[in-house]
């Protein structure tokens, strides 16, 4: 085992050999990338079979679906610091035992806060794994070139796993139910521990930073209040002292943490990054890209198969034109950087999105499925430009010596979006779903109350019902939930319009920049 960063191959190995090796690494951890972006969405399409079962309330179905986002990228960068100084290899090994065991929990969950529990573990692993993969290929991969290409693969690993999930999850929970999105993990997970284990290399950060518990308590502590107190809105209408108080406990810490950071000689995670407008403002847009995007996976995948009736493998296949989309602007989008520049490419994709998120609100209904294409193909094309633009932005902002703390903050942007963008808009899907659900005739109150909880809890009571109050029952459900996704729709249209404007405005280049391209302008057009 290496105690540096220096290059990890066996001495003497021969040179075909090494290359194998090389590329057998990157397998490895583009194969754990593709394994955690499958489980960020791999529930969409099971929700409604698992709700039946569990029962679980809105509130608790948002913590279900995003505490594995929200627990990973608040634990990117602590586990990142933590690798650095007991070994990557063995923080990332570690990390899929923890995924496996998570992964069989969850399957045999028998309650919501046994799923919860389950789905928090599976954050921890994802965050052990997710943290050290970078490091690993930067210290395998000690050329250039050969490194750009490692990092693209295993960039594109994690959005190729995300938009694959629902379609997978679909046809799991078609053929064996909704635990079985879970067990597939296990056999993958103990193939990666066995061939991890002979090939990745182990490597340590000779210099590491000091790991500053109290800063990790304060960031994790911080955005669970401020995400319990979003979660909370969505299911009561009117002013909560309860809900105010955790909103205030959680900006207070976080306030606190930024704070701590700023004053720490060496930080968790270094604030002076975001002093340099275009990392910041690159940052902002995959925040706001990404949580739209995999909000409106989620989300989608409910409209169809509660409002539409569609199957689970049928919800699945209804989003290949926004997944195919969204592959095609990832792969296009240095195209569109060398054709209008990073700024014009970004924000003509941000607002190709919230033109696609918009007509969605305005248009969407689950009946006419063929005038849902054009805009699903719309929002993933913009969307996949976005994605790749705003990491590419992101590593570029930063100096060279600072690329793994710059690839740190990217990875966790991604993670906050997807966990950040289904609760806020998780949020105000219940609150305009509670509030347009009219009073029903022929329920009691106890009754009316249970189906304005969610959806899958007007199904609960609708068995209660007689055949006509059921039927009166799921109508306005079903026009309640149309509400509730037009307002998802509408809400992400806003956020990708308020992005597209900042990246129009922020990202322009430097003064030194625009000097330096005018000089060269005028060096090919001399004679």
């Amino acid at each position: 085992m290496t105690n540096s960063d220096a290059p990890a191959m066996i001495p003497g190995e021969p040179d075909a050999a090494a290359r194998r090796r090389k590329w057998l690494v990157l397998a490895v951890v583009s194969t754990s990338l593709l394994l955690c972006g499958i489980d960020l969405t791999v529930l969409h399409a099971a929700v409604p079979s698992m709700s039946l079962d569990l029962h679980p309330s809105g509130v608790q179905l948002l913590w279900i679906v995003d505490i594995y986002s929200l627990t990973l990228a608040s634990l990117l960068v602590t586990c990142g610091t933590l690798g650095d100084r007991i070994g990557r290899k063995r923080m990332v090994l570690s990390g899929f035992a923890v995924f496996g065991l998570a992964s069989t929990a969850a399957a045999f969950s028998h309650s919501t806060p046994q799923l919860i529990a389950a789905r928090v573990a599976l954050g921890i692993g994802a965050a052990m794994i997710m943290a050290s993969t970078v490091a690993i290929i930067r210290v395998v991969f000690t050329d250039d070139r050969e490194r750009a290409i490692a990092i693209g693969i295993w960039t594109s690993a994690h959005s190729v796993g995300a938009t694959l999930g629902p379609l997978l999850g679909g046809l799991i929970t078609e053929r064996w139910g909704w635990g079985a999105v879970f067990l597939v993990n296990v056999p993958i997970v103990l193939v990666i521990l066995v061939v991890g284990a002979r090939v990745v290399p182990e490597s340590r950060n000779p210099s590491p930073r000091h790991w500053d518990m109290a800063s990790v308590a304060l960031s994790i502590t911080g955005l669970a209040g401020g995400v319990y107190a979003l979660k909370q809105a969505g299911e009561h209408v009117g002013v909560d002292p309860l809900i105010l108080a955790a909103a205030a406990g959680g900006a207070l810490l976080l306030f606190l943490f930024v704070r701590r950071q700023r004053r720490l000689a060496e930080p968790l995670l270094d604030f002076t990054l975001f002093a340099d407008r275009r990392f910041s403002t690159a940052t902002l847009c995959v925040i706001g890209c990404f949580g739209s995007y995999v909000a409106l996976l989620f989300f989608l995948t409910q409209w169809f198969q509660q409002v539409g009736e569609f199957s689970p493998v049928r919800a699945g296949l209804a989003l290949m034109p926004l997944a195919a989309a969204n592959a095609v602007g990832a792969t296009t989008a240095p195209w569109a950087s060398a054709r209008w520049g990073n700024r014009w490419a970004l924000t003509g994709s941000l607002g190709l999105f919230a033109a696609a998120a918009a007509a969605l609100a305005l248009t969407g209904d689950t009946s006419h499925y063929a005038r849902l294409v054009p805009p699903l193909v719309a929002a993933g094309l913009g969307a996949g430009v976005v994605m790749t633009l705003g990491a590419d932005s992101i590593m570029a902002a930063a100096d060279p010596e600072r690329s793994g703390e710059a690839a740190a903050i990217q990875e966790t942007s991604f993670e906050l979006g997807a966990g950040l963008g289904v609760a806020v808009l998780g949020t105000a899907l219940a609150a305009a779903y509670r509030t347009s659900l009219p009073e029903v005739p022929g329920l009691s109150p106890g009754q009316q109350s249970a189906a304005q909880e969610s959806f899958a809890s007007a199904e609960d009571v609708r068995k209660q019902l007689p055949a006509t109050t059921a039927t009166h029952l799921t109508t306005a459900a079903r026009h309640a939930y149309d509400q509730g996704f037009a307002t998802v729709a509408g809400a992400a249209a806003a956020v990708l319009v308020a992005t597209a404007v900042l990246a129009a405005t922020m990202l322009r280049p430097r003064a030194t920049e625009v000097a330096e391209e005018d000089s060269e302008k005028q060096v090919h057009a001399a004679p």
